[in-house]
């Protein structure tokens, strides 16, 4: 199936990410925070990055401007996973560069499923 670099700080949902995309048929890999998906994405190359938007160190917003910035990676696909579902929170992670904007909590099966319809458009 698909490479997926989530980037999330809450370890609980990390891990409940991981599995769910696991389970699924996935290879993932999952770091906490911002600036570490965007140390680990050029060498990881994912089909899709899967990232919290509040996280310490650097937000994910601030990590997926950086990752559009960078020639190597700016092609992937960056989809925000938040609990804020505000228009203002959803508009910012748009102008970040995200494709995507996924409202927490979801079901695993529903998480599953959206990131199979992300990957088709996206070609993967």
């Amino acid at each position: 199936m698909a490479k997926i670099l989530i980037a999330e700080d809450e370890p609980d949902i990390r891990d409940l990410i991981s599995f769910t995309l696991q389970f699924a048929g996935h290879d993932v890999v999952a770091v906490g925070n911002g600036a570490e998906a965007l140390e680990a994405a050029p060498g990881v190359m994912p089909d899709l990055i899967l990232m919290d938007v509040r996280m310490p160190r650097m937000t994910g917003y601030e990590a997926c401007a950086a990752m559009k910035l960078d020639e190597r990676i700016k092609h992937i696909p960056v989809v925000f996973l938040s609990a804020k579902g505000q228009d203002a929170e959803i508009q910012n992670g748009l102008e970040a560069g995200a494709s995507e904007y996924l409202l927490k909590p979801f079901a695993p099966d529903e998480l599953t499923q959206r990131v199979s319809e992300l990957l088709s458009m996206y070609g993967k």
